[in-house]
């Protein structure tokens, strides 16, 4: 059975940092593109970030503005989301995603249940 499972959400204060986690069972995450996404109380949700299966190249939603990394590590079969200087606006449940394709803000196959970040002083 396949299963994404995220960890490290919390409070942080604005201007801070977290470190998520998108551990992958059932299957090896170098095979899919693995993508962040996160939905805030009565907003779309919205894409944060990829990393494609293919060559490993990363991409980002434009509100990211430099913040935030994307990084696999293939030993652990984990996907890390690096995110500094967090904003209030960032306060959101975050998601990790698995497309057995492309990267793609659509259509991702493979959902985790979500970590809450919440950003507030």
């Amino acid at each position: 059975q396949l299963q994404l499972v995220e960890s490290g959400g919390g409070l942080v204060q604005p201007g801070g940092s977290l470190r998520l986690s998108c551990t992958a069972s059932g299957f090896s995450l170098d095979e899919y593109a693995i993508g962040w996404f996160r939905q805030a109380p009565g907003k779309e949700r919205e894409g944060v970030s990829c990393i494609s299966r293919i060559d490993g190249s990363t991409y980002y939603g434009d509100f990211v503005k430099g913040r935030f990394t994307i990084s696999r590590d293939n030993v652990k079969n984990t996907v890390f989301l690096q995110m500094n200087s967090l904003w209030p606006e960032d306060t959101a449940l975050y998601y990790c995603a698995a497309s057995a394709g492309l990267c793609k803000w659509y259509g991702m196959e493979y959902w985790g249940k979500g970590t809450p970040v919440t950003v507030s002083s």
